[in-house]
């Protein structure tokens, strides 16, 4: 049985639209465990494929992509500029303008 808190998150990264991305410690705060940054990314790994979650609009803290090259960076890469999302010469998205923010919890 999976735990409340894997529930919430679940759904919450089904709703981050096309064209947007959310952090690891955004969706755990809205979740319900601020602290927990790490548990979605744990959730990302396991779940991902097996229900159809776009762990691809899921970013680090810095609107950066945690995944190393060769490990599925350039996957992630190219599928978010598929969606319109720009990086800077730093490889990091701009929160302001592409930071899914939902509107209720």
């Amino acid at each position: 049985m999976l735990n409340q808190f894997t529930l919430k998150v679940k759904t919450l990264i089904k709703q981050i639209p096309e064209g947007k991305v959310c952090t690891y410690g955004f969706l755990a705060g809205l979740a319900g465990n601020p602290g927990a940054a790490r548990q979605i990314a744990r959730i990302l790994h396991s779940c991902s494929e097996k229900d159809g979650l776009p762990w691809h609009r899921v970013v680090n803290r810095y609107g950066k992509i945690s995944l190393r090259p060769d490990d599925g960076y350039e996957i992630q890469k190219q599928r978010l500029e598929t969606e319109g999302i720009a990086f800077d010469s730093n490889g990091a998205i701009c929160l302001d303008s592409f930071l899914w923010m939902p509107l209720r919890l």
